[in-house]
């Protein structure tokens, strides 16, 4: 029997709000514009019902499975759903000779939604190959994981990926106010009176999840009663039971974003890891993307400890690796070990003053020719002399060699009296590039 989404069964009023809110068409469908906007490849597809297979893959509450429930409300194909978790091969082969019999019989296609499908093994997957390549079914594969990893590479061959990102505020907002106004399917029976701070730290701390802001949402309306006046007042106490979380003031789109990433910047540069841990750990708990913590990291790596400890922007470069590729709440640990290494690193700006003294030298300083010996001897340039008495350092004691590379020369770099960097310094000072004194 086809799964039909939208049957009196499936309204059930004992499902969840987030259930019973799945959008039913594109104008209840909030979030996704760039691949489901007004003109979009995937959205004509759909509407035109020529869909082909698909991988659609994002983050928890992003709108894929409601995608699919829209896609399973406009087709004219048989829409069959499973989930990876819970099929094994043999399931999968009687989908399959179902759909075959089903296009004998009526010419009727048969579209398979299979949710979790990263949950697939390699033998699985290779069973179901077959039959997306001939067309036997339309694959809608709906994953949490990046499809590149987890996914055979010939399903992704014949398949189109679409990735949804987290739901931005905006749309949470909206999906919240139609909920609390929804008669029917949501909460607008309740009377529910919502204060701007709750609202605000349900969207912030819901982190781009629809699911999780209705759920929230639903069990703070229910466990509040009614005061005198018949209303059910949901402020910011109520949001925080609901969210299992502390509301905190930050903003990650106002001035409470910008100051405290300033205050993690600066502790982190005034070699405190104790105030550096406290403000990140402030804006994890408070929902920051975790990828925009790292690149601080990285910036002071090598803004601040620079050349004086050449493993921090190693460290912090890996640990801004490691976070995209395991998200939180793992992510939170290698942030944490780059930031206080940084902090606890000697610390020496001379690398970031020397590139921008050099530009300022090219935007108003003498403009320098490049010397005949540096120049390219390939091509014509041997002709030319293009590099002629250059010397090759790894030809000489030491593996350097006295010899011109700019002329007019002016001094940049200046490395400080900070860890590695004093080694750099007696290396310049030995072979004649430095003063023995700063």
């Amino acid at each position: 029997m086809q799964t039909d989404f939208l049957t009196d069964a499936a309204k059930g009023k004992n499902r969840p709000l987030a259930a019973r809110m799945a959008p039913k068409d594109f104008d209840a469908f909030m979030g996704q514009e760039n691949i489901v906007g007004d003109g979009k490849l995937l959205r004509r597809s759909i509407e035109a019902d020529n869909l082909g297979s698909v991988i659609f893959f994002g983050p928890p509450g992003s709108g894929k499975s409601a995608l699919a429930r829209i896609i399973s409300s406009k087709t004219k194909s048989y829409f069959e759903e499973a989930n990876a978790v819970t099929i094994g091969i043999s399931d999968i082969r009687k989908i399959i000779e179902q759909a075959k019999a089903r296009v004998e019989m009526s010419g009727k296609k048969t579209i398979l939604m299979l949710d979790e499908i990263h949950h697939f093994n390699r033998s699985q997957q290779d069973a179901l190959l077959p039959d997306v390549e001939r067309g036997t079914v339309t694959l809608i594969g709906i994953t949490t994981e990046n499809p590149f990893f987890y996914i055979n590479a010939a399903i992704i061959s014949r398949s189109i990926v679409f990735e949804f990102q987290p739901l931005s505020k905006a749309a949470l907002f909206k999906i919240m106010e139609s909920a609390l106004a929804d008669k029917n399917e949501g909460l607008g029976k309740y009377n529910v009176k919502i204060s701007d701070e709750a609202a605000q730290h349900l969207v912030l701390n819901a982190n781009g999840d629809a699911r999780k802001l209705l759920n929230a949402l639903e069990i703070g309306v229910l466990s509040t009663k009614l005061n005198r006046d018949g209303v059910r007042i949901f402020d910011v106490s109520v949001a925080q039971e609901s969210m299992q979380k502390r509301a905190l003031h930050y903003d990650r789109s106002g001035d409470a974003h910008y100051d405290h990433i300033s205050a993690f910047i600066k502790s982190m540069r005034g070699s405190d890891p104790d105030a550096a841990l406290y403000w990140m750990a402030k804006m994890l708990a408070a929902g920051e993307d975790p990828r925009f913590i790292a690149r601080r990291i990285v910036i002071c790596a090598s803004e601040d400890v620079g050349n004086a400890d050449p493993r921090a922007l190693t460290l912090a470069v890996s640990a801004l690796n490691a976070a995209q590729f395991t998200g939180m709440p793992e992510a939170r640990i290698f942030l944490a070990q780059a930031a206080v290494y940084a902090a606890c690193a000697p610390k020496s700006n001379a690398s970031y003053l020397a590139i921008d003294a050099a530009l300022a030298e090219v935007k108003s300083g003498k403009n320098r020719a490049v010397p005949n010996h540096l120049k390219d001897a390939n091509l014509d340039g041997d002709s030319l002399g293009h590099g002629r008495g250059y010397k090759y350092p790894h030809d000489y004691e030491g593996h350097y060699v006295e010899q011109d590379y700019w002329t007019d020369p002016v001094e940049f770099y200046k490395p400080s009296t900070e860890g590695f960097e004093v080694k750099i310094r007696e290396r310049l000072v030995r072979i004649g590039k430095k003063k023995s004194k700063i």
